[in-house]
């Protein structure tokens, strides 16, 4: 049962501040700890945060989850540095809902 539980999963140095408001925390170093920690919350938590760098080595399993509704898997920051992961998902989610680009307005 999901009822609104929030995790971040990711480097325990980057996520540990977020047990300060009360959601729970997930660490994983590697690819493989971080599918499997994925695969068990997508079970029970509506909203997952993930660290752009372990998610950028988990893309493919991430692209499953974006087709469901829960659990909305959302990409921040590593380290207080974004490596442009999680804004080049939102772009894309965008282009392909409306059709162009409405956040950059690059031509290629």
């Amino acid at each position: 049962m999901r009822e609104g539980k929030i995790a971040v999963v990711g480097d325990k140095d980057l996520i540990l501040a977020f047990k300060a408001i009360s959601m729970e925390v997930f660490c994983a170093d590697t690819k493989e700890e971080g599918e499997t920690i994925i695969k068990k919350l997508a079970k029970t938590h509506s909203v997952i945060f993930i660290t752009e760098n372990l998610a950028e080595q988990m893309d493919s399993l991430l692209a499953k989850y974006k087709t469901k509704a829960y659990p909305a898997i959302i990409p921040i920051p590593s380290g207080g540095k974004s490596n442009g992961y999680g804004m080049q998902g939102i772009k894309a989610d965008v282009e392909r809902a409306i059709g162009t680009d409405i956040l950059f307005n690059k031509e290629d």
